[in-house]
């Protein structure tokens, strides 16, 4: 198998079921997706495989929801199915409430930061947060954009949140509150969430 097959080296990219522009949105959105899932990577590579056994089973499970957001991204074609399911929505949502109560109250905004690993589980959901933007314009542009990849990704994102201050508290380091931070959190919610 060639790695390289030049058809890219007039600037076009091939999808499922067509072709566009490197720099077309949808490009920029699954790419993004493809970095967050790169992100994912690093930061398994940064957790003890005793202390966080059940951490690095779920980050190989978003690992493959990732690639599955991302291709449901690239995907133009009536003829293939989306792959990405609710259940991994929900199945995050799970995880964040566990972390909620696995880790200490939280009442104000915090510095990303602690443990190598929780900044580089910041870094990853900064750059989800970015790939969430990123579909959102796509979505305006596109209105067969599946939701559930926006979904997915507004959720992973909170995961991320929810588990940096789990590894850190694991690692028995602190979180840094942000000085300026009004309350902001109450049981572990904005306040302006429901």
């Amino acid at each position: 198998m060639k790695l390289y097959t030049r058809t890219g080296d007039k600037g076009k990219t091939s999808i499922i079921g067509g072709r566009v522009d490197k720099d077309d949105i949808r490009v920029e959105a699954y790419g993004t997706v493809d970095e967050v899932n790169c992100f994912v990577g690093q930061v398994m590579t940064e957790l003890d495989e005793v202390i966080f056994k059940d951490v690095l089973a779920d980050l190989e499970k978003i690992q493959h929801e990732l690639f599955d957001c991302g291709g449901d991204l690239a995907n133009i074609s009536d003829k293939v199915a989306f792959k990405l399911e609710k259940e991994a929505i929900d199945y995050l949502e799970k995880k964040i409430d566990e972390y909620i109560l696995e880790a200490p109250e939280l009442e104000r905004f915090i510095l990303p930061g602690g443990t190598k690993p929780s900044a580089s589980i910041h870094i990853a959901r900064t750059v989800t947060r970015r790939a969430e933007r990123l579909v959102v314009t796509l979505m305006k542009n596109d209105e067969k954009t599946p939701e559930l990849a926006l979904q997915y990704l507004n959720r992973l994102s909170d995961y991320f949140f929810a588990l940096a201050r789990v590894v850190n508290f694991r690692l028995n380091v602190k979180d840094v509150e942000y000085v300026r931070s009004a309350k902001v959190f109450r049981d572990g919610k904005r306040k302006d969430e429901k």
